[in-house]
């Protein structure tokens, strides 16, 4: 019949695109992979990656948690994560992450010079995010969080396709020009089969610190609205409050060091 012929025919189409995908593979002593990203650059995505890093360990002091920097043009976790230096070498010439905090961290910022810039053709950062992913000796994880380059690029595909993942987080402002670009970000996941564990709605409202009055500089609601229209929960809604932009700054993320702040 024309229906069974058209069975076979779309499991043919996707036996074909299958072949071309990369396999699959866990990284070795990493149980769960959680990806943190943002189709816009500037939204907070890396404060809130090093955050919930912090978060998962503070919450379950039980649990080993790792933290990746993918982003090889603008690594931003030595600074926000105080950490400086080149890994060490095991004798399986794997590189040992950065530990501080209780927080295993990897960057492409620990092997390149604090201010020199990455000029590279994608194929380059490919292979360099594949070093990281991996030749790291990340031990046994129960969590490792992957701060993830901006947009729905190479590396985004990349990653996405050749390590299970378990969740992302979106991050986002409420502004308009960011929301096109969140949206953009959920559905590559969709289409890469990742499941969007939640949006994280950022700079959401400021509070002037000598009146109190609450502006709404990036808009009110645009992530609330956004995940209402794509069937997605609401993870957190975070104020643009300077204590989380300076403790960041500083190498001392507010979850760390300022635990019982509102922010």
């Amino acid at each position: 019949s024309s229906s069974s012929g058209d069975e076979a025919l779309r499991d043919k189409r996707a036996r074909i695109l299958s072949r071309g995908l990369p396999k699959q593979k866990p990284i070795e002593g990493v149980k769960q992979v959680v990806v943190v990203a943002s189709g816009k650059g500037g939204v907070g995505k890396s404060t809130t990656a090093v955050n919930i890093a912090l978060a998962l360990a503070a919450n379950d002091s039980t649990k080993e948690v790792g933290l990746l920097d993918a982003d090889v043009y603008g690594p931003s976790i030595p600074k926000m994560m105080n950490l400086k230096g080149n890994p060490e070498l095991t004798p399986k010439n794997l590189m040992r992450p950065l530990k501080n905090y209780g927080i295993a961290c990897m960057s492409m910022g620990f092997l390149i010079e604090e201010t020199a810039p990455v000029v590279w053709r994608g194929l380059m950062v490919m292979s360099a995010v594949e070093k990281l992913l991996r030749q790291v000796d990340w031990g046994q994880l129960d969590y490792l969080v992957i701060d993830m380059p901006p947009g729905t690029g190479d590396v985004q595909l990349s990653v996405s396709q050749n390590i299970p993942i378990a969740g992302a987080v979106i991050v986002s402002t409420p502004q308009d020009v960011a929301l096109l670009d969140a949206r953009k970000g959920a559905e590559m996941f969709r289409k890469v089969h990742v499941p969007v564990l939640g949006l994280v709605q950022n700079m959401s409202v400021f509070q002037c610190p000598k009146c109190k009055h609450e502006t709404h500089i990036f808009g009110a609601d645009g992530v609330r609205d956004l995940a209402k229209t794509l069937g997605l929960d609401i993870l957190g809604d975070i104020p643009l409050h300077v204590n989380i932009r300076e403790t960041c700054d500083s190498g001392q993320p507010i979850v760390i060091s300022q635990p019982q702040s509102d922010a």
